[in-house]
């Protein structure tokens, strides 16, 4: 099996690589190196520099709290959901609901449209939740009790033979 994937990677390389282009567009890379967060501002200059490099005002910049999580100099954005923005807003890339070199969460990945949305109201309050699964829990529950009295067995008759007992079939090696 190793050899199959040796033998795969080698005529990917020479066949399905375009060699016009350089070796940076044909490889796929997702992390770089300017994305890493800066050391953690200490003066005022270094918050100032801080600010700009990830768009901010300085009034806004709030970088996390140097707690050892490493998120060094990244701002302490507010959470937004993917689903409270504006649905007819002009966003760069509307797929997610962001524009170009907008900082993101920490932990943005959380709230895309398909994950978390902790901003919007929920539809059913949390005791009804819990109401609704008491109650389907204690019907299936209910059933099943009710139903042990009722056994299921497969109704099954004794062996029927043509003649009683006479043997139909014997493992015992037929004399010549």
């Amino acid at each position: 099996m190793a050899a199959l994937a040796r033998i795969g990677r080698l005529v990917s390389r020479q066949f399905l690589v375009n060699k016009h282009l350089p070796a940076s567009l044909t490889t796929r890379t997702y992390w770089n190196k300017d994305w890493k967060p800066g050391p953690y501002p200490k003066t005022q200059a270094e918050r100032e520099a801080a600010a700009k490099k990830y768009g901010l005002r300085i009034e806004d910049y709030e970088p996390y709290p140097d707690d050892g999580m490493g998120y060094g100099d990244y701002p302490k954005l507010p959470v937004a959901s993917y689903d409270n923005r504006s649905d007819y807003e002009a966003w760069d890339i509307p797929e997610q609901k962001r524009n170009f070199g907008e900082p993101l969460h920490a932990d943005w990945d959380a709230y895309t449209g398909d994950r978390l949305n902790t901003d919007m109201r929920q539809r059913f309050s949390w005791t009804s939740r819990f109401v609704w699964f008491i109650a389907v829990m204690g019907s299936i529950t209910a059933i099943y009790i009710h139903g042990l009295s009722y056994p299921i067995f497969h109704p099954v008759m004794p062996k029927q033979y043509p003649f009683k007992g006479e043997a139909h079939y014997t493992f015992e090696p037929v004399d010549d």
